[in-house]
């Protein structure tokens, strides 16, 4: 499925489960109080009866593999994000392509197999970005989503929204459970893997996301990628 620039669905649950991987694009969910952010080439898990939203804010590629209940035994509990190897990449594509709605023969049953078992096998990513209820840091938050490259400090959003910066310093760690510098570096990666995903060169991105220079921007990748941009892209090219 193709999705033009901006798409939000209802919130819904479903008796079975949901695995949502993106081929290009970023998918956003919220869950609760948290939002999950599936850049290319990692998929999120959600377990039956998980109520959620879905959004896009630019073109997105992706697919949805809804498994029964009764296969899920294995797969996660909870809500994650899971890093998507070739063999999951490869089966995916090749449902897409054959345009298979649910398994045919005895060959695709074999083959749904192989791919939940290889989601259960898969390394789980933290790359989630918790949002709050609280409306003068849900501004500030919803803001820097659309421009994560704003690199004014939580002083001057506490201006711009009323309050003060330990207000808002408290309810970050009361409803994120971090920091609002943390925060902005998860929303700063997500973008990132999107835009690297793209081929856009790392000073391109490191400008665009609000770095001075390509070396700080590769530090915080480094951090909390375990890699660095290039070592990342390689990685997609051989997914």
């Amino acid at each position: 499925m193709r999705l033009n620039e901006v798409t939000t669905y209802p919130a819904e649950r479903h008796y079975w489960g949901e695995f949502v991987f993106s081929f290009s694009g970023v998918i956003e969910l919220t869950v609760g109080s948290r939002q999950y952010l599936t850049p290319p080439h990692y998929g999120l898990w959600l377990p039956p009866r998980t109520e959620h939203e879905a959004s896009t804010r630019s073109e997105a590629c992706y697919c949805v593999l809804d498994i029964a209940s009764d296969r899920c035994g294995r797969l996660p509990t909870e809500v994650c994000t899971l890093a998507v190897g070739p063999i999951i990449k490869a089966i995916l594509t090749d449902l897409v392509a054959r345009q298979v709605d649910y398994p045919r023969n005895d060959a695709d049953e074999r083959l749904m197999q192989v791919l939940v078992d290889q989601m259960s096998l898969a390394p789980r990513q933290d790359t989630y970005l918790p949002i709050s209820e609280d409306r003068a840091l849900g501004q500030v938050l919803e803001a820097l989503r659309h421009q994560p490259g704003d690199n004014r400090p939580l002083e001057a959003w506490a201006s711009v929204v009323h309050s003060t910066e330990r207000t808002l310093s408290r309810r970050c760690q009361r409803d994120l459970g971090m920091s609002f510098v943390e925060w902005r570096q998860r929303l700063r990666l997500v973008r990132a893997l999107s835009m690297l995903e793209d081929g856009l060169a790392v000073q391109t991105v490191a400008l665009e996301l609000g770095y001075s220079t390509s070396s700080a921007f590769i530090a915080m990748f480094h951090r909390l990628m375990g890699a660095t941009p290039d070592e990342f892209r390689k990685r997609i090219v051989q997914l």
